[in-house]
């Protein structure tokens, strides 16, 4: 098994369409050796992230919860603003989303590298 690099530019292309294709690549499903209990050795190195698309009205309209534990705890972020504090977070919370639920996704989000151009 020999551990790959790709290297993605996110220029012009929709944040769900970029998420999906590194979370294929991060598992390692496009291998011929695949097996579903082990992790992906593949790395995914993402450029120019600042330079996504947003489909329609959602950097304006989606927000992201938090829940402190406390009563009255919640916290509701706008996407705009997390996208211009660090746009990594948004596509990095996106690619784990569609990772296994499990002990294994923490190892593969640990493979997506991001490139500051």
């Amino acid at each position: 098994m020999q551990r790959r690099i790709h290297n993605l530019n996110a220029t012009g292309i929709p944040l769900g369409r970029l998420a999906s294709k590194i979370a294929v690549l991060l598992r390692g499903k496009q291998r011929a050796d695949f097996v579903p209990y082990k992790g992906g050795l593949d790395i995914v190195v993402v450029e120019n992230i600042d330079q996504v698309v947003f489909t329609g009205k959602k950097k304006d309209t989606k927000t992201y919860f938090s829940h402190s534990g406390y009563p009255k705890g919640e916290k509701h972020t706008p996407m705009k603003k997390i996208f211009e504090a660090s746009p990594e977070k948004i596509l990095q919370r996106a690619v784990k989303g569609m990772l296994p639920h499990n002990k294994l996704s923490e190892s593969l989000i640990k493979n997506l590298k991001f490139k500051k151009a």
